[in-house]
Parts: structure tokens; C-alpha cells; sequence
């Protein structure tokens, strides 16, 4: 067994044959989002890896980051792991306690806390990551099962088809896009969202001005009259699943517009339209919290599934201070 600390060290080949077979590959463990990660200026990416036998079997990518000035910053080190673990089917017990146990080594000098959001199934798993001390947390998602575009549609409930296709005759046009104004226009309308609503930290216009120009990020956004009224970005698994990142639009400013719905809409649209077997929404809330987000995505025709989260805290005492700052952020 051998353990990896830098991406030098992975073989590539190896790491996307694994993409390619394993059941719990996400976009966000790919040598693509790897390398999407270390053009941006604002996180520190890192990647880990573990192997049997001269064989890659597990694999872990993800980001150290934090917020505000130099005190916001020391309280709010946090290292975030979107996906899960790439995992080969058959990878044993010992591998990956030991994948695990350096994960913790390694982030533990860096981050309050080591979070891991799993867009696949990992229960099988659960016993092995409790075992090294990562902490199992409900959380829920929608799957929407992709076929034809027709079936897509049709899968929408009916209120949520009627505002598609009256946002369409009402003069709505949705559309992919890299144009910069776009971009910012599409971004404006996101950071009044999180201050006002979502009360988290928003990653910077740079973020979004990489994601939309790699080769595996979209843009798409609704415009009204030609202005920007929302849009979301989503990001690509090929030839499997289609991630929706953010989603954001004016809802009820405009008479028989619904833009959100439309936004959502839209990648659902590309994924039937290009060969893509899986619509992911990206989280749905704790199943023991209201979550207005979560009924306006459970119209869309997807499973509710709970695959949770797995966290490991390094440092109990900051982790607390933190969690309380921010819920009196969030109540404000």
C-alpha cells in the first residue's frame, strides 16, 4: 500500500480510469477540478491518494479556505471536500482508514474542520469513516434521472411546466453563455442573494468568470428584454451527471416570469439534450430543518436522497466559536 500527498504523485491515467469505473466519481473529484482549483487565487487546493498493489484505489480532492481579514480568517480555516471520495469499488478497509487517517495528518496543521459532501452513496462506508473519526451528518439531495428532453419536462410537476412554458410565451429566452458582461450581470444577482437570504460567504466574481471558461463548466442565464434576471452554473461529469453549483433568479418581479424555475429549467434541458444520465441539485437541507429551497426543488421530478456528510472536527473548541458566529449571522 502506498500513500499520496501531491498531485505529482498520482498516476493521471490511473486517476481518470478510476473516474470512469467507480460509483462514487463526482466531477469535483477529477483531474479537471483539480486543476480548475490551483487557477484560483483565493483557495489552496490538495489532493491525496492511496494505492494496492500498484493500483490506484482511492482518491481525494478538495480545497483549504477562508474568509475576511487576518482574524476572520484564522476562525473560519475550513478544508472542504465537494463529492466525496473517489473510491474504487473493491478498495479495502485498511486502504482506506489509511487514505483517512492521512487526511487528518495532513489538514488537521490547516483547518478547523475537514467537511466531505457526498453526491453518491457511501453508506457501505460509514463504518470505516466513523472508525478514523469523521462524524456522519443527514443531509438531503435530489437526483433527477435524465432520459429525453420530452421526459424531462414531463417529469416537472405541473405548476412547475405551466411556468416554463408561460416564462417562454411571456418573452423569457434562456441561453448558454462566456460573455464577461453576462458573467458579472449573472453575479450581481447572486451576491444580493447571499447577503440577503443565504447569509454565507460567496466565492469572488474570479471563481465564476474560470468556472464558466473551463471545459467542463456552463453558464446558463434568462434574460428578459436583454437583461440578466438569472441564470445558474453547472458543471459536468461527462457522458453521467450534470451538477447544478448555484442557481439565483428575480422571481416575483416580473409578471409571469419565473426565473429560478427556468434557470433550473435550463440545465435540466442540456443534460437531456446531450447525453447525460443524471440532473444533481446539489443539496437539499438537514431532514430535521425547514428548507424553502428544498420544496421549490422537489418540483423538478428527482429523488429525494440522503447521502450525507461526513465530518471530522480538528479543533472542537474553534469549530464551536464558529458555528455559533454563524448562526447569528444567519438570524440577523
Amino acid at each position: 500500500m502506498l500513500l499520496y500527498s501531491t498531485v505529482s504523485e498520482i498516476d493521471l491515467l490511473q486517476w481518470n480510469e478510476l473516474v470512469d469505473k467507480s460509483s462514487t466519481a463526482s466531477f469535483f473529484q477529477t483531474p479537471d477540478c483539480y486543476d480548475f482549483y490551483t487557477s484560483l487565487s483565493f483557495l489552496k487546493p490538495f489532493v491525496y491518494g492511496v494505492s494496492e498493489e500498484g493500483v490506484l484505489k482511492g482518491v481525494v480532492c478538495g480545497y483549504v479556505i477562508a474568509d475576511g481579514n487576518a482574524m476572520k480568517r484564522f476562525f473560519s480555516r475550513r478544508a472542504i471536500i465537494p463529492g466525496g471520495l473517489l473510491l474504487d469499488n473493491d478498495i479495502s478497509t485498511d486502504a482506506l482508514k489509511s487514505l483517512l487517517n492521512h487526511l487528518e495528518q495532513e489538514l488537521s496543521r490547516r483547518a478547523i474542520y475537514i467537511e466531505v459532501s457526498n453526491y453518491s452513496d457511501y453508506s457501505i462506508f460509514k463504518s470505516v469513516f466513523k472508525s478514523t473519526g469523521f462524524n456522519y451528518q443527514p443531509h438531503l439531495n435530489f437526483h433527477v434521472a435524465i432520459t429525453d428532453v420530452d421526459s424531462a419536462l414531463k417529469q416537472l410537476n405541473s405548476t412547475k411546466r405551466r411556468d416554463v412554458k408561460l416564462s417562454r410565451k411571456e418573452g423569457a429566452e434562456w441561453l448558454e453563455t462566456t460573455e464577461q458582461e453576462d458573467i458579472k450581470s449573472y453575479y450581481k444577482l447572486l451576491q444580493h442573494l447571499y447577503k440577503t437570504k443565504i447569509k454565507t460567504p460567496l466565492f469572488p466574481l474570479e471563481f465564476f468568470e474560470k468556472i464558466v471558461l473551463s471545459r467542463h463548466g456552463k453558464l446558463f442565464i434568462i434574460k428578459y428584454h436583454g437583461d440578466v434576471i438569472g441564470g445558474s452554473v453547472c458543471v459536468l461529469l461527462p457522458h453521467r451527471t450534470v451538477y447544478e453549483w448555484f442557481v439565483c433568479g428575480l422571481d416575483g418581479q416580473i409578471k409571469n416570469i419565473y426565473p429560478s424555475t427556468v434557470a433550473t429549467w435550463a440545465g435540466i434541458e442540456y443534460a437531456a439534450s446531450n447525453e447525460f444520465t443524471c440532473f444533481d441539485m446539489m443539496g437539499a437541507g438537514k431532514p430535521d430543518e425547514g428548507y424553502g429551497v428544498r420544496e421549490f426543488k422537489s418540483k423538478f421530478g428527482g429523488q429525494l436522497v440522503e447521502h450525507g456528510r461526513f465530518l471530522y472536527v480538528s479543533k472542537p473548541r474553534l469549530y464551536s466559536l464558529g458555528q455559533y458566529v454563524v448562526r447569528k449571522l444567519k438570524s440577523k
